[in-house]
This record gives structure tokens, sequence and C-alpha cells, in this order.
């Protein structure tokens, strides 16, 4: 679905990701992945990039985005299309991935570097135009990882006083406990955006938005995944050209929240995964149907 405007409110809808083979004939008629997502775009008005996110290695190597990708997705799109772009996990993960849950915390020595996330940020330069946000996404904080909400907001303070100035900025974290009044006005304060994730163990995005929106920053991205990721890949085998587990009430309730939003922010990212309902595109197509039919 390309971008929709709700009272002067521009509404961008995608995928997060794109390279998925088993789109083939929902979105794709070609099957050359060099050129898939120049085909995307005709498509749809923006798209996740989660690939970047992927990059924190023992012992402590930091990778960054490959240039040749960064201008091939520059020019792959058109100066509308939009990117929103998952920040690598080496500047938000406190601790490296542990193999199993026996072994010891070992410390991330890039954790909300700074300096990691400018270089970042310039090796993604010639996108800078088609860029709607940049998102920083938090694991789970629990009182290993994080002592409190205080004290990861007053290290989110010195992290973000040093970003890039020109860039729209978003964090997402998964700690329920962290979404309330001094989460939301610290970000409001800061010019940051809170990311809502639909899914996962988070609570419902809808009444959260209702509760927080005098105070919400845009632009606003909302992701919708699926509550059980292993579970529909089962259902699926992972070929993801079919709705396997449709949430009717829950696109009818993201409608009218689009609709209520509208009126207050400038831009709204709407990020679709597979395992939301089974097929990111399909899923979309129902979005719009059901806008199609509440604006008519």
């Amino acid at each position: 679905m390309k971008k929709i405007t709700l009272n002067k409110t521009n509404i961008y809808f995608g995928t997060c990701s794109w390279k998925y083979d088993s789109w083939m004939d929902i979105v794709y008629t070609r099957p050359e992945s060099k050129t898939m997502l120049a085909e995307y775009a005709t498509h749809y008005s923006s798209v996740e990039i989660d690939q970047w996110f992927w990059s924190l290695h023992q012992p402590g190597t930091a990778l960054l985005p490959k240039p040749k990708d960064v201008e091939d997705y520059a020019l792959q799109t058109s100066g509308d299309f939009r990117f929103t772009i998952k920040a690598p996990n080496s500047i938000t993960l406190t601790h490296f991935y542990q193999k199993n849950k026996s072994e010891p915390l070992k410390v991330n020595p890039h954790f909300l570097s700074a300096e990691l996330a400018e270089k970042f940020i310039a090796s993604i330069k010639p996108l800078q135009e088609k860029i709607g946000m940049i998102m920083f996404q938090f694991e789970y904080l629990n009182l290993s990882k994080m002592p409190s909400l205080e004290h990861f907001l007053g290290l989110l303070h010195e992290f973000t006083e040093k970003l890039p100035a020109g860039y729209p900025y978003g964090i997402e974290i998964r700690n329920p406990n962290y979404l309330n009044e001094r989460y939301f006005a610290f970000l409001n304060e800061h010019n940051l955006s809170h990311v809502f994730l639909q899914g996962y163990f988070m609570p419902p995005v809808f009444p959260l938005i209702k509760s927080f929106q005098p105070v919400l920053h845009s632009p606003l991205t909302i992701r919708l995944h699926g509550p059980d990721r292993s579970g529909i890949e089962k259902k699926t085998g992972s070929i993801w050209n079919a709705i396997v587990e449709p949430k009717d009430e829950e696109l009818h309730e993201l409608v009218a929240m689009l609709i209520f939003l509208s009126s207050y922010q400038n831009d709204i990212y709407v990020n679709v995964n597979n395992h939301f309902e089974g097929s990111a595109p399909l899923t979309i197509k129902r979005i719009s149907d059901l806008l199609t039919s509440e604006l008519h």
C-alpha cells in the first residue's frame, strides 16, 4: 500500500524486511534478489531494515553497513520512499547474548556508545533524506542488566545528547514496567519517539497510545509482531504467502487508532511482520481494505 494522507498526516505502510522468495506473485514478479527492493517500492511507501541490527559478535566486533548495500538501497527507491532502520544491537545490548542460561553475563563494551552510533549514522548518510526513523531496540532489561528505569534514562540522556542532529530517533523497550509517565515524559523532553511493539510479551499498543497521546513525539512507529514467533513458523513452514492466524479485532483497532492519531501526528509508520498473521503483504492488504471501508 502506498502512503496515504489523513488530516494532513502521512501514514506509511511497509513490512519488516523485504527479502522473501515466498512473496512471489504477491509482491514480486521476478526472482532476481538484486532488484527485489526496487519492485517492492512500487507497492509500498516504506520498509524496515533490520539486517544491520545483527551486528554484535564476540569477542567484541561491531559490524557496520556495507557501503554498497546503502548505495543500492538509495538507488532502488524513489525520493518519497522511507526507511525505518534498526540501529545495531552492538549499541543497544547491555551484554553479549548467552549461549545458555548458566553462562555468566559478559558486558558489551559498545553499549550506548555514542562514537559507534555516530559511525553507524555516517555509514547510512546516502539514505538521509529517506530515513523515517532510526530505531534503538533494547531487549528485556531485567535487574541483572539494568538496576532501574531511572538509571536507564540517565544513560539514555547522556547517549542521545551526543547523537547527530537532523535524524528522527525512536526507542523500543521490551520491559512493560518501563512504559509509564516518567518514561514517556522523558522521551517528549528529549524529542525522541517511542516505537510501539504489538506482540511478544508487551501490552497491547492501542490503549498505550491513547493514554500517552498528548506527550507522544512525531513521527510515530507501530511494529506489528505476533505473540508466538516459533508457533507461527511451524504453521507456515516459514513460507509467508498466506494468512494463518487472522487478527481481525487488532486490525480494526489499528484502523480506528490511525484515524484517531491522524489529528495529532505528522508521520506514522506501520511496520508489519510476517509473524503477525502469516504474510505481511496480505496483512497490509487487509488493513488497506479496512481503511477504505472506514473512509467511504
